[in-house]
């Protein structure tokens, strides 16, 4: 338990000098951000126990900064440095994190070289063994019809032009995009932020408030992503981007 008169304690003590100094009361900032007056309690009361954890204990530290008028910024980064536990710094890009998505893309690519190669070599001893000592066959006819493999069939189509993406964000919200596999952006953004990006393949997009993102494609609104304060992840690629338009 944090003892009274540590730097941990006045954490909540300074939002909420913040907010009195401003004459604003919890039930206006929970009727503007939409964030629960027990969270916004739980949060001057430095009890974090009582927050979601994660993205959404930042976003609601981040919103509360924001109707104070505190820097929003400065203050996540002050909550992460008073509370540096798991629940509270997973996933913060104010916290070093691993690139899992490279990792695991390095991992794949590993593993495919080493298929590819032992397929390659029996393959290549029968090429050699029919082209010595087998008998010619007669040359397949310029006209005959070929398929194509399997997994090229089943690949993601690519076209001479790339998806094109832009997100408008209605109020603080944490993203995490990645681009055809690699990861493109992971950060908390403020209300008006835009972002725009284009990829071959498709895009990955965890978002912590769906309802706060507008997305469009190729210049067409899409469909809203989700309810207030929903943490979702969508794929969306040449496949099926069409069923995320608004007109479809």
């Amino acid at each position: 338990m944090i003892m009274a008169g540590t730097p941990v304690a006045d954490f909540g003590k300074q939002l909420k000098r913040a907010r009195e100094t401003r004459g604003i009361s919890l039930r206006q900032i929970a009727a503007v951000t939409k964030i629960s007056v027990g969270a916004l309690e739980a949060l001057e009361r430095n009890d974090i126990s009582r927050l979601p954890g994660g993205i959404f204990s930042r976003g609601i530290v981040r919103s509360y900064a924001l109707e104070v008028g505190l820097d929003a910024e400065q203050t996540v980064r002050e909550f992460i440095e008073k509370f540096p536990h798991d629940s509270v710094t997973a996933g913060s890009p104010h916290v070093p994190q691993e690139d899992h998505a490279a990792i695991e893309s390095e991992r794949e690519s590993a593993a495919t070289a080493v298929t590819l190669v032992g397929i390659s070599i029996p393959i290549i001893g029968i090429i050699l063994y029919m082209t010595l000592w087998s008998p010619r066959t007669p040359a397949r006819p310029p006209d005959a019809a070929r398929v194509a493999p399997a997994d090229q069939a089943a690949a993601i189509p690519v076209a001479a032009e790339p998806l094109r993406f832009e997100l408008a964000v209605s109020r603080a919200v944490h993203l995490e995009i990645d681009v055809d596999g690699i990861r493109h952006d992971a950060r908390d953004l403020v209300a008006g932020e835009r972002l725009a990006f284009d990829a071959d393949h498709g895009m990955r997009l965890t978002v912590s408030d769906a309802a706060a993102v507008q997305l469009s494609i190729n210049g067409q609104p899409a469909v809203p992503l989700g309810d207030v304060n929903q943490a979702r992840t969508v794929e969306i690629d040449r496949r099926n981007y069409a069923s995320f338009l608004a007109s479809q």
